[in-house]
């Protein structure tokens, strides 16, 4: 497919199917997504690419532990302005109404949240660092990286989904996967092939025009 038509057709997964994805696609993103800008070139990714057994066992405790959340960076602001605000709760909402959650079922909110730590069935996760000695442009430049990352993914018909929540749960993952302490968990990625019939898989999430976000100057 051509750059254009993976963009537009990149989703975050929530069901995935448990088809085995070899290591060498896997290695073969990773370096396609390498090609990131970065500042000065120091290319400030680092991951730890899990499969079978390791996974396993990482998603396993993760999910046995309901540890409560000790993220070592803040990913969202303490309150959320508007518009920020509207479109949190509008694809929360709209994520829970497929899966036939109803206000006030927080029991299995929590269940899907936690879907997350068995990367919502996928066979490879991967958890991304970065050296915490690196500042704000270094973490800004991650993020061509992830995104070259699951546009690639799409390219080679494979989906995925970036996930925050391992972030909180760095101390378990320390356990479970050789992340020293001078790197910071990022967050995970799950990769895989989308479930074509799980509900959630059918979620589409909306994006604001050009023209809401931006100023256009210089034409007439």
């Amino acid at each position: 497919m051509t750059a254009e038509e993976a963009i537009a057709s990149r989703r975050s997964i929530r069901a995935f199917l448990p088809t085995p994805v070899p290591r060498e696609d896997v290695e073969h993103l990773l370096d396609i997504a390498a090609r990131a800008p970065s500042g000065t070139n120091m290319q400030p990714w680092r991951g730890y690419v899990l499969a079978g057994e390791p996974l396993k066992r990482l998603s396993a405790a993760l999910v046995a532990a309901h540890a409560p959340p000790e993220a070592e960076y803040r990913y969202y602001p303490e309150s959320f302005p508007e518009p920020y605000l509207s479109r949190r709760r509008k694809v929360g909402w709209d994520l829970y109404g497929l899966l036939g959650i109803a206000r006030g079922e927080t029991e299995k909110m929590r269940r899907q949240h936690d879907r997350n730590f068995d990367f919502f069935g996928a066979p490879v996760g991967i958890i991304f660092t970065i050296d915490r000695r690196l500042e704000i442009g270094s973490w800004l430049d991650y993020g061509f990286f992830l995104g070259n990352l699951t546009v690639a993914a799409r390219g080679l018909g494979l989906d995925t989904c970036p996930q925050a929540a391992f972030a909180p749960q760095h101390r378990i993952i320390r356990d479970h996967v050789p992340i020293p302490e001078e790197e910071v968990v990022v967050c995970g990625m799950a990769i895989g092939h989308a479930d074509p019939g799980a509900p959630e898989n059918t979620l589409t999430t909306e994006r604001a025009p050009a023209r809401e976000f931006c100023r256009f100057l210089g034409w007439e």
